[in-house]
């Protein structure tokens, strides 16, 4: 699935880029909120370990995927500052249609690996719109954000890509 959300968004980034008229009021909303995205992101990457124990501290203390909700605020950022209104709105359709099938998958995927301690999970963190107080894991707690897992995690793929699309964005409306 992983593939498939990264081929497809280029779908939507090709057409996005020639046709965007970005403003500078759009450009400096939209980067407000894909900073927001970049730092939840961060954080999420810093602190999971895939596949190696379910990670309930950090921003997974509130959410049970962080790292789809700071994608969430990247793209809407992106999209808003794309200064129309049908690119936030291509970006929610196509946001809805991949991730809802990615985050059921998921789930499926760490019943299986971690089953007692994920339904325990589940049942008191929300699958995406986090909750007010952080989760208190009853067997155990996870280690916090580490550099090296950040690293590790090649966060900073997704900061290259967001200053890179602002930067595109940024020289458009220079042009226009």
């Amino acid at each position: 699935m992983r593939q498939l959300r990264l081929r497809a968004v280029w779908l939507i980034v090709l057409p996005f880029l020639w046709f965007a008229a970005p403003t500078p009021t759009a450009l400096l909303v939209g980067a407000g909120l894909a900073a927001l995205g970049l730092w939840i992101r961060g954080w999420s990457a810093g602190t999971i370990h895939k596949d190696e124990e379910l990670t309930t501290s950090g921003p997974y203390a509130f959410t049970r995927n962080p790292l789809y909700l700071g994608s969430f605020f990247i793209g809407l950022g992106v999209s808003l500052a794309g200064g129309h209104w049908v690119w936030p709105t291509i970006f929610l359709i196509f946001y809805g249609a991949v991730y809802s099938k990615t985050i059921v998958g998921e789930a499926d995927h760490l019943s299986e690996l971690f089953p007692e301690r994920y339904a325990e999970y589940a049942a008191e963190v929300p699958v995406f719109f986090p909750r007010a107080t952080p989760y208190r894991a009853r067997m155990g707690q996870t280690a916090g954000f580490r550099w090296a897992q950040y690293r590790r995690n090649r966060e900073w793929e997704a900061t290259l890509g967001a200053v890179a699309a602002f930067g595109l964005l940024a020289a458009k409306s220079l042009w226009v």
